[in-house]
């Protein structure tokens, strides 16, 4: 299989704090791969540290053997990975379909001119994205409401929302910090299904989550932190059955971040 991204000894330290020591992973192009571990295992930093909010102080981050770690934020968005955040980040004023129009900013090529004087090119290039939205709507559901404001959608809708953004920036990588958060069975039933679609695209879903039925259900893959190091790593079945992981995580019943 093809290594889309790659976790190389990264290490990030707050005020003497460990927050990451040394983790390590490989995942491939097209996988589900999980990452979970206790409230404060160092989950949400290594995502940070992959999308640029952190620089670490050890270790590299490559994607399609491409070193990014230490760029800014955009431009690891530019290179093919995006993400979605633990507390929904939408422009809550705006429509849905604004807030997907958004996500593509990133992609267009009309040059500030353009988009002042709205020219044809910058007509052409926003009909096609406009299309393109519509599209990433339907795929998650919720093209009947594109008009909207965000902050009026279910809350599980505007996790779905958030996906939906995050897929308009053509992402080679999607990063999830725990999409199903707050959902009901039904509504983890369609996240699901909408992250099995996702995969068929060959998109690579990493995903932050702690409802181990999502887990067990649809990842490939499972890493496992633990104060902030590695523990394990396998198949759900592999870690399930783990000592070490069920002494640090599941056998507390896999209720904690």
């Amino acid at each position: 299989m093809e290594k889309i991204l790659e976790i190389q000894n990264i290490s990030k330290n707050f005020g003497g704090i460990l927050a990451l020591q040394n983790v390590n992973a490989e995942i491939y192009k097209g996988e589900i791969v999980a990452i979970i571990g206790p409230n404060g295992s160092g989950k949400t930093t290594l995502l940070n540290v992959i999308t640029g909010v952190y620089v670490p102080d050890n270790g590299h981050v490559l994607l399609e053997g491409v070193p990014v770690e230490g760029l800014a934020k955009e431009k690891i968005c530019r290179a093919g990975i995006a993400r979605t955040f633990q507390n929904i980040r939408l422009f809550k004023s705006r429509t849905v379909l604004d807030n997907v129009l958004i996500g593509s900013n990133q992609l267009f090529e009309s040059g500030l001119a353009d988009i002042i004087f709205n020219t044809a090119k910058s007509r052409r290039e926003e009909g096609i994205y406009r299309e393109k939205a519509l599209e990433w709507l339907d795929f998650v559901g919720l093209k009947e409401k594109e008009s909207m404001r965000s902050e009026n959608l279910p809350y599980a809708h505007q996790r779905f929302l958030e996906i939906a953004r995050a897929m308009a920036t053509d992402p080679k990588v999607i990063l999830l910090d725990e999409p199903a958060a707050g959902m009901s069975a039904v509504e983890i039933e369609h996240l699901d299904a909408l992250l099995r679609r996702i995969q068929k695209l060959g998109i690579t879903v990493v995903m932050i989550e702690h409802i181990m039925d999502l887990v067990r259900g649809v990842s490939d893959r499972v890493y496992v932190l633990n104060n902030g190091k590695n523990i394990a790593e396998g198949t759900f079945a592999q870690i399930e059955n783990d000592p070490v992981v069920k002494e640090a995580y599941l056998g507390t019943g896999g209720k904690k971040d």
